[in-house]
């Protein structure tokens, strides 16, 4: 079969493989992948313009709050089992060296990480897939112990960079090169850039650095002077503070917070200390448009279920007032502020 014939049967193959994921059915999913994959389609097709855009609009639909968090946990569960499956289906011998490839620590979004190790293992790489949420001396551990090409870290939220940082300077003190991706190093890598990193917007960029080691330890040095101050080490030592206080506030000036459950209480505290963490990040990069996005992010998320926007505008406000004396941070949380449905621009 042509890949001209194919692309017709993939694409309305996606829309059969989504309505599998909603009834949860793993065993029609996994034969239509693999039906796909006896009828002549490439399984890197299979992986890329299946496999990876349905898990994107599963994420979609969780945020839209269409899908709760089990559905979209059954769903991501269902998508690794037929990435299980097509790698299975399709057995490449390595031709070329090893290439390790893992989440960064505290990630668990593994799903995207698992796609690149199977794309470069179809190119004829031999990859070791370490998993969600590998610590950085548990990485370099392995490194020590595993000759490798290169490494491939993932990070999907951009209050990771600090450590996603700290784990790329590990995997160099071992003289292995890295290439990054994923959504925490923003949509065009900029934040990736700033650390003085490869960066690969998808799994075949990722192959065709990984290919050319001169491009992939070619990367310009770090950007991060600013830190020389005291403000993100700052800031980080007065994180439990700052929540307690945002929340003692919260509940004095909205007092149906009074009433919240625990599990609304722990959602609450959660998104206190998210705010905190995504701005610790943003003066990490010295890039306040990181902290804009999430609050934008963060707020249609909550306005999704039904949660007002002063929910978030209050603790805002609450650290804003908290850190008037840390300038890159006031500088994030006005400008986060302002993007706030309904705030002056």
């Amino acid at each position: 079969m042509t890949a001209a014939m194919a692309a017709p049967d993939l694409g309305e193959a996606y829309s059969g493989y989504l309505d599998h994921l909603a009834d949860a059915d793993e065993y029609a999913a996994t034969d239509l992948a693999i039906g796909l994959l006896d009828a002549g389609v490439a399984a890197e097709r299979v992986l890329l313009d299946l496999v990876a855009p349905a898990q994107a609009e599963v994420g979609e639909r969780w945020a839209r709050n269409e899908w709760s968090v089990a559905q979209e946990h059954a769903a991501t569960h269902i998508s690794e089992q037929v990435v299980a499956a097509v790698s299975a289906h399709v057995k490449p011998r390595p031709t070329g060296g090893r290439v390790v490839v893992a989440c960064m620590d505290g990630e668990w979004h593994a799903l995207p990480p698992r796609l690149v190790a199977e794309v470069l293992r179809l190119r004829g790489w031999q990859v070791t897939f370490l998993g969600a949420s590998v610590p950085a001396a548990h990485l370099v551990s392995y490194l020590h112990r595993y000759d490798a090409h290169a490494v491939a870290l993932a990070c999907a939220l951009p209050m990771r960079l600090p450590y996603a940082h700290r784990m790329i300077e590990a995997c160099r003190r071992s003289d292995v090169p890295v290439v990054v991706g994923g959504r925490g190093f923003g949509a065009d890598g900029r934040w990736a850039g700033r650390l003085g990193v490869a960066w690969a917007p998808d799994a075949p960029s990722a192959a065709e650095l990984i290919a050319d080691e001169r491009a992939l330890r070619g990367a310009p040095p770090a950007r991060l002077a600013h830190l020389a101050d005291d403000e993100y080490p700052s800031l980080l030592r007065r994180r439990g503070e700052l929540i307690d206080s945002a929340l003692a506030e919260l509940r004095e000036r909205v007092p149906a917070t009074r009433e919240y459950t625990a599990a609304q209480l722990d959602a609450t505290v959660s998104d206190l200390g998210h705010i905190v963490d995504f701005l610790a990040a943003a003066v990490y990069v010295d890039d306040a448009s990181l902290f804009t996005e999430f609050v934008q992010w963060l707020s249609g998320i909550l306005l999704s279920r039904g949660v007002p926007v002063g929910a978030i505008a209050l603790p805002l406000e609450h650290y804003a007032g908290a850190l008037r004396d840390f300038p890159r941070a006031a500088r994030a949380l006005a400008l986060g502020s302002a993007t706030l449905p309904g705030r002056p621009r």
